[in-house]
């Protein structure tokens, strides 16, 4: 089975760098929410059978691929640590089996562990060439890289490999970071629109690429549209969550995001989304949730390793409600040696800007050059940029 994997998918939510790994199969992992709750009526049962055949590498996987999807869907790293767990017989071989590989890989992705995640699909795909999967995973992590000439020469392999639907998302999804996206976005229309019979995980991820070309865009109604049809599946998902939020954050709807997220603080991503809106609204709630997000990034930097920290979202928490220019520039430049997204661009030039340091964002501008992205508010940012005195 083919597991989508959105384009950094937890980048957006800065899942912390260092999930919890069990020590032993009686330590407790979670509480069931309710007996008659599928999912963990799912886990326990599979959580039941690895205990009793521990070397079962295709139940192993089977488990792990669940924990991970459940861990991504509620933005809760602990379920990260627990997919790691089940696949420990596997995890420090030399050579593990190539499904392991890629999970780990997947895994690394979501820890921001780049370089890892690259390691280990190009050793799966050395064994596995017709590895989907694999060369998925490579892809979304080479777009998170900024290097989008290789992620779409991973997605070439996937037009024989998987379905018309899921090449034409990964292709025109780095093509469109590329220069050519207004091309892309309605190639993948079109490619939606020939598709029906799509999975509801595949669709989501088309809607929500859609929505992100039509941002970049400048199409507001087109971006809204896509975010609506996405979120009205019912498909509990942390980064369609984070994105439609920046989305009415940047639209001046902070009333919209309030609502949104309100129940949604676990990850520290939407938490950050949630202070946002309440700094434009000046609400009561913003000083405890500064208060919150200031102990989590010192958390995180506390337990984590400093080459897998992400630090978008604090340099966005730095910048916007801590108010401090310079301190956010340096987690800025700091975040941009690790991945290089559009929003990765966009806060470095924003800090770069109040930090009235023009110079300090001449790597992102020669890297728009080369890459040759359309977004029209990084370069709304770029003409301002260009107004500072040198």
């Amino acid at each position: 089975m083919l597991l989508v994997v959105l384009a950094c998918g937890l980048c957006a939510t800065s899942v912390p760098a260092a999930p919890f790994i069990p020590k032993d199969d009686t330590q407790v992992l979670e509480r069931l929410r309710e007996p008659a709750d599928p999912q963990a009526r799912e886990l326990r049962r599979l959580r039941k059978a690895l205990a009793e055949d521990p070397e079962n590498l295709k139940l192993a996987v089977h488990l792990a691929r669940r924990y991970r999807e459940v861990g991504r869907a509620e933005g809760d790293p602990r379920y990260y640590g627990y997919a790691q767990a089940a696949l420990r017989p596997w995890w420090d071989q030399e050579q593990p089996p190539p499904e392991v590989l890629v999970l780990r890989a997947v895994l690394r992705q979501g820890r921001h562990d780049f370089d890892g995640a690259l390691e280990d699909l190009s050793r799966a795909l050395a064994v596995q060439p017709n590895n989907a999967q694999a060369w998925l995973t490579q892809s979304v992590v080479l777009n998170v890289r900024g290097d989008y000439a290789g992620a779409l020469r991973s997605c070439l392999p996937l037009q024989r490999l998987s379905t018309p639907l899921v090449a034409t998302t990964c292709i025109n999804r780095a093509a469109s970071l590329s220069g050519q996206a207004e091309k892309s976005y309605h190639r993948l229309q079109l490619a939606l629109e020939k598709s029906p019979s799509a999975s509801p995980q595949v669709r989501l991820w088309v809607l929500t690429v859609l929505a992100d070309i039509a941002v970049r865009l400048g199409r507001h109604e087109a971006a809204e549209q896509h975010f609506k049809q996405a979120l009205s599946m019912g498909i509990r998902d942390i980064y369609l969550l984070g994105a439609y939020a920046d989305f009415l954050l940047h639209q001046n709807r902070a009333k919209e995001v309030q609502v949104l997220l309100k129940e949604d603080t676990r990850p520290d991503g939407l938490l950050l989304r949630l202070a946002l809106a309440e700094l434009t609204l000046a609400s009561p709630e913003l000083k405890e949730h500064v208060k919150s997000l200031r102990a989590r990034f010192a958390e995180n930097r506390l337990r984590a390793d400093i080459q897998i920290l992400h630090f978008r979202n604090e340099a966005r928490f730095t910048l916007h409600l801590l108010n401090k220019p310079s301190e956010a520039l340096q987690l800025a430049q700091q975040n941009w040696t690790v991945q290089r997204e559009p929003w990765d661009a966009r806060i470095f030039l924003e800090a770069a800007i109040k930090a009235n340091d023009p110079a300090a964002a001449r790597p992102v501008l020669e890297w728009l050059a080369t890459s040759k992205l359309e977004d029209v508010y990084i370069q709304r940012l770029v003409e301002r940029l260009e107004k500072i005195p040198q």
